[in-house]
């Protein structure tokens, strides 16, 4: 790999991955399918207009989907695509990283 010139897909992935929240967003949802206040549990320091904004842009860049369910009262869930789940390995090398290194 030629690692002297950037290559535009690293740098869109690192662009959209890279942003603070969102790959802590994509590893909740890696424990399967969650409602908004099950992922604001998991990361309560994100603001709730932070949270609604990496999830559109997550389900923008088709990484989760977000499905409303018909009842009363409505109960939405946000869940990982294929797209998102293939980001598992990337997580878990994260983790792994920051457990020997920091």
């Amino acid at each position: 790999m030629d690692y002297s010139r950037m290559c535009p897909k690293y740098e869109s992935a690192a662009e959209l991955l890279g942003k603070k929240w969102t790959g802590l967003i994509v590893r909740v949802l890696l424990g399967g399918p969650k409602r908004f206040k099950e992922i604001k549990e998991q990361i309560p320091d994100m603001s709730d207009k932070m949270l609604t904004d990496r999830m559109k842009e997550l389900e923008s860049h088709g990484v989760l989907t977000r499905t409303v369910y018909p009842e009363m009262p409505v109960r939405i869930e946000y869940e990982l695509t294929e797209k998102g789940r293939n980001l598992e390995e990337v997580i878990t090398s994260i983790q792994s990283w920051g457990e020997n290194w920091l």
